[in-house]
């Protein structure tokens, strides 16, 4: 133990190079991917060590440095808390700080893959087109500068120093929540390159390995009290633990344009076609948590658990499950949808994981296209009624607004949320018309769809009148 830390978490940091490099080291990949690459360098005995990024600021850096980049990771569960020490991280950079030194190490010849979580909005991207917002600032930036901002930027950069220095492409394995994240990401990055160099854009496309993957697990933010609570626990002080709950799931493209880590050996399911799972997850559970935190905030409740602990939320999520969301998937091989919707249920209701319906709302602008508004436009255009969907998009829109239903100022983090709130008009009508007109957010087939408009329009006055709950309960009590 170093000398004046008798009572805090404390590893000799190691010396060996990392081969992964990882952009967004926030609290999911610390309780998800990197508990997997940690399980599977035990399993092989190879070392695949990770350098995070943190792309906006040093705090987590500064949390982990004095412990020598180990952490706590703390499954909570029914049958109550079980720590362990992660110690897979090699360093940790912070990009606005020194981007030189981040793309020195995504150059470095011994890295073979450049993971990300940087959420929906780090890929600066329209979420309904899923092409590259060339008019963000920070792409702006990339375009004119040799030290990148936004992970776009990183990527191109460093791919384009391994072409100049001979070295072949490291794989991008986005792990964000994104349908098909993989080709979003290539799609970008590709993008932006060929405003850069379209010679290496060329070889990108040509040479270059973005795996879709789909993840899974709860990871709630962690507060002063858990540090405090583990502290007794392991009799150890630890700034950076993360909390998460017992379920975990990882589905990897086996397409890989180098070595990885052997991810099989720990349950990793390593597949062809990663499409119905993303899916199946992003719909079933992203689509649902989002529905839950918007209305759920609305009704009162703080937490996901508090919220399917009301009756009203349990049966109006079921209904979600069962009449609206699973009819639009093709189950991927093996799987029983109707046992996953009963797991996600119980996943939920877990009193042990307190995850902020505010932490879930975050970005919806980012978020829905593909948790709720796909869903919704491939119901109507099937001929298929999706009130409960429509009502969460409604309710979307009410957060946002800023005020709650008892006239309290809500702290919307959304990257459109100036314009999103000037949106707002105590007549519902023209409320949903301006925000059709996002073209950002709503696809064409929505943008367009009259009797949509209608029923959104109807999901909105039936809020402002009576209430999020009386809403959920007319729809599914």
């Amino acid at each position: 133990m170093e000398a004046g830390l008798p009572d805090r978490l404390f590893r000799e940091p190691r010396q060996t190079p990392a081969r992964i490099v990882h952009l967004g080291l926030g609290a999911f990949f610390r309780a998800h991917g990197a508990i997997y690459i940690a399980e599977a360098m035990k399993s092989s005995g190879e070392d695949w060590g990770i350098t995070g990024v943190s792309l906006q600021s040093s705090g987590t850096r500064d949390r982990l440095r004095p412990q020598g980049w180990a952490y706590t990771a703390v499954k909570l569960g029914p049958d109550g808390e079980k720590p362990q020490i992660v110690d897979v991280l090699r360093d940790v950079l912070v990009a606005p700080e020194n981007p030189q030194a981040v793309l020195d190490a995504m150059t470095a010849t011994e890295v073979q893959i450049v993971s990300l979580t940087v959420t929906e909005k780090g890929y600066c991207h329209e979420p309904s087109t899923g092409r590259l917002n060339r008019e963000h600032p920070d792409i702006r930036h990339d375009l004119d500068n040799p030290l990148p901002k936004s992970a776009p930027g990183f990527l191109v950069r460093a791919l384009q120093a391994r072409h100049a220095l001979g070295l072949p492409p490291f794989t991008v394995l986005c792990c964000d929540n994104l349908p098909e994240n993989g080709h979003v990401v290539r799609g970008v990055v590709l993008e932006l390159a060929e405003a850069i160099d379209p010679a290496l854009a060329a070889w990108i496309d040509m040479r270059g390995a973005f795996p879709s993957t789909m993840v899974d697990r709860i990871v709630p933010a962690t507060s002063a009290a858990d540090l405090d609570r583990l502290q007794v626990l392991t009799g150890m002080r630890d700034e950076a633990p993360v909390m998460h709950e017992p379920f975990r799931q990882w589905v990897i493209e086996d397409r890989f344009a180098g070595s990885r880590p052997d991810l099989e050996a720990v349950g990793v399911q390593m597949v062809a076609d990663v499409t119905p799972f993303e899916h199946m997850k992003l719909r079933m559970l992203n689509g649902t948590h989002s529905s839950l935190a918007y209305l759920g905030y609305l009704a009162g409740h703080e937490t996901i658990a508090d919220t399917v602990a009301d009756s009203a939320f349990s049966g109006y999520v079921r209904a979600l499950w069962q009449h609206e969301i699973i009819p639009s998937l093709t189950p991927p091989s093996g799987t029983d949808l109707q046992h996953y919707a009963t797991a996600l249920h119980d996943r939920y209701a877990n009193p042990a994981i307190r995850h902020r319906t505010w932490q879930i709302a975050m970005d919806g602008s980012q978020k829905l296209p593909q948790r709720i508004l796909a869903t919704i436009a491939e119901a109507r255009a099937a001929g298929r009624h999706v009130p409960g969907l429509t009502l969460a998009v409604a309710a979307w829109m009410r957060y946002v607004s800023g005020r709650d239903e008892a006239d309290q100022p809500i702290e919307v983090k959304d990257p459109l949320a100036p314009s999103l709130a000037a949106l707002w008009h105590e007549d519902p009508a023209q409320t949903v018309q301006g925000f059709l007109k996002l073209e950002a957010v709503f696809p064409t087939a929505l943008r367009e769809d009259t009797a949509f408009a209608d029923d959104l329009t109807a999901a909105l006055t039936g809020l402002m009148a009576d209430g999020a709950r009386a809403m959920v309960q007319k729809l599914h009590g």
